[in-house]
């Protein structure tokens, strides 16, 4: 039977618990921290349990987090679907041969790395991390799990901040969902 915690719920209760910080990283920004979510024991029970919901009809073989926040929600997400966790992680980081996708930033490029074998060719993936902004991160971590044959089922995501449109990035995927909306 399922709990009243693993159904679908719009998520607007998480935003009593992330925190707004002013002029972090730079002024002018307003920063949303989820570590006061993240201290909160039923609130990062709500998170992963909505995320976990949003992807429970649909067939999942792993669950692929993001680093670094990522990989708080995408463990508990890959628990609750009864799946395995494969991280994405920034170049340097993974020990063994790696696939990697490099990708444009505001003022400058980055790359993300994954084990080339932590996804199989076919493997249906739930991409997770905590925050859509520019959607730069997410579409090249997408690109990254599809580089290896794979396929993404679902994107989601705590936080999405929709004035910066990152959503637009991530068109052609059927279910891309986020808990709280800024």
């Amino acid at each position: 039977m399922e709990s009243d915690a693993m159904k679908p719920g719009n998520g607007n209760r998480l935003k009593n618990w992330i925190r707004e910080v002013p002029d972090f990283p730079k002024p002018g920004i307003l920063f949303k921290d989820i570590t006061t979510l993240l201290k909160e024991p039923a609130a990062l029970r709500e998170a992963a349990d909505l995320l976990a919901s949003r992807f429970a009809d649909r067939r999942v073989d792993q669950v692929v987090g993001i680093e670094a926040r990522g990989f708080i929600f995408a463990p508990l997400v890959a628990y609750r679907l009864n799946v395995g966790f494969v991280p994405v992680r920034k170049p340097g980081k993974l020990p063994a041969a790696t696939a990697a996708r490099s990708y444009e930033l505001e003022y400058g490029s980055d790359a993300l790395e994954m084990h080339v074998d932590g996804l199989g060719s076919g493997d249906r993936v739930a991409l997770v991390d905590d925050l859509l902004a520019t959607g730069g991160t997410a579409r090249a971590a997408a690109d990254l799990v599809e580089s290896v044959g794979a396929r993404v089922e679902a994107v989601g995501f705590v936080v999405e901040l929709t004035y910066l449109e990152g959503r637009r990035r991530l068109e052609g995927y059927d279910v891309v969902e986020s808990l709280v909306r800024y």
